[in-house]
């Protein structure tokens, strides 16, 4: 998700071939069909994800509430914007949201 949002910023300040730019060398295809493509695999990861934890598996739940929570933050910070090289925008706004200005449950 990071390479998708970050690709174009990131190849204006000349860095290191990002995912989008070796998928497109290495199939010959646009970089809007890599998006295309990318999406898709985050689409069949958040399915393979949620089918995981609604049936019997050997891995503990536990597990994997902490992988699914990590794709969580992942999904919000690279949704739409590079979240992390921009974190003074929306980031900082949603930690803010959590931690400070929380609604707290009685």
């Amino acid at each position: 998700m990071d390479d998708m949002v970050g690709h174009k910023h990131e190849q204006e300040r000349g860095h290191v071939a990002s995912a989008v730019e070796c998928y497109m060398k290495q199939h010959g295809v646009a970089e809007e069909v890599v998006y295309v493509e990318f999406k898709q695999r985050v689409t069949n990861a958040w399915k393979d994800m949620n089918a995981e934890c609604f049936r019997p598996t050997a891995v503990p739940m536990p597990l994997l509430s902490l992988v699914l929570n990590f794709a969580r933050v992942i999904n919000l910070i690279y949704t739409g914007e590079d979240g992390y090289t921009n974190s003074r925008k929306r980031l900082k706004q949603c930690i803010t949201f959590v931690l400070i200005d929380s609604v707290p449950i009685n």
